[in-house]
């Protein structure tokens, strides 16, 4: 799964700034990147992923950028790697806490809130790192760990701890999570067209 689908650099920050209701121009963009660090922070990480691959004469570039991520990471406390799988239209609704693994794999229109943790699991059941499928809901405090896959418009409520694969329109909770219903994340994940607010289930 190549969830960044081959997409510009341009294209990903139009994508991720509509999820915060600003339509893609200079003015909007700068607005939001001074007022939002979950944005400030992904137009770092795009960017520095960006840059990485390209020749030679973009090296200094690519170190910059690097540099600004990490600092970008220990002020608000979100750790997620620029080579990190992240489709277009990612959402952080507030920052802290936040860590993902590198190899890690998360679609379109995601949302991800502050505690969040998404991590690898190197032994038992389940061994490997989690694939999200698009539209998420990843709510505060929520840990979602090992070779596990969360279906299309999944929700995930605050402080559950994932352990197994959840279905499209899965609605899990709890403490080790089970599926609680299959409304989907509808309710909670910003959307783009109506502008409507996410909020926490």
């Amino acid at each position: 799964m190549n969830a960044n689908r081959g997409l510009s650099f341009w294209s990903l920050m139009r994508a991720d700034l509509n999820r915060y209701g600003s339509g893609m121009s200079m003015p909007a963009l700068l607005r939001r990147y001074l007022s939002t660090p979950g944005f400030k922070y992904s137009f770092w990480m795009r960017l520095t992923n960006h840059v990485r691959n390209k020749s030679v004469i973009w090296r200094p570039a690519y170190y910059l950028c690097r540099l600004i991520l990490n600092r970008q990471s220990l002020k608000y406390g979100i750790s997620i790697p620029y080579n990190t799988q992240i489709g277009p239209g990612l959402y952080i609704g507030h920052y802290g806490g936040i860590v993902l693994n590198d190899m890690a794999v998360v679609g379109c229109d995601c949302n991800i809130n502050h505690g969040v943790t998404i991590g690898v699991k190197y032994g038992g059941k389940n061994p490997g790192v989690p694939v999200i499928g698009d539209r998420a809901f990843l709510g505060p405090g929520c840990v979602v760990i090992g070779g596990i896959t969360l279906g299309n418009d999944v929700a995930v409520g605050a402080n559950a701890v994932v352990l197994e694969s959840v279905p499209d329109s899965g609605v899990v909770a709890g403490v080790p999570a089970s599926l609680v219903s299959v409304r989907g994340s509808a309710e909670y994940v910003v959307n783009t067209h109506t502008r409507r607010p996410a909020r926490t289930p």
